[in-house]
C-alpha cells in the first residue's frame, strides 16, 4: 500500500472507536437521531480513508502503470473502483 500507513491506521482505529460507541447506543436504546448523526461520522470518516487510499494508488501504482500504452492491469483496478464508487 503507497498511503500514509499512520494516517490510514489512525483513522480507521477512530472509525473502529465509534463503531463500538454506535453498538454502546444501540444496546442502550439511544435516540434515533443522535445515532444517525453518530453514523454520519463514521461514515464520513471511512470516505476520507478510502479517498486517501485512493489517492495514492493513483498517485503510485497506476502513475507506474503508465508508462506503456499496453493495456494496463493497475488502472482498469482504479477504474473498477471509480466505477463502484460512482455506483455504476
Amino acid at each position: 500500500m503507497k498511503a500514509d500507513k499512520e494516517k490510514v491506521t489512525r483513522q480507521l482505529k477512530i472509525a473502529r472507536g465509534q463503531v463500538d460507541g454506535l453498538l454502546r447506543m444501540v444496546e442502550e436504546d439511544r435516540y434515533c437521531v443522535d445515532i444517525s448523526n453518530q453514523l454520519q461520522a463514521t461514515i464520513a470518516i471511512l470516505r476520507r480513508v478510502n479517498q486517501e487510499v485512493l489517492h495514492a494508488h493513483i498517485r503510485g501504482c497506476v502513475r507506474e502503470g503508465l508508462g506503456t500504452d499496453e493495456p494496463n492491469e493497475k488502472l482498469e483496478e482504479a477504474l473498477s473502483l471509480l466505477d463502484r464508487l460512482a455506483g455504476l
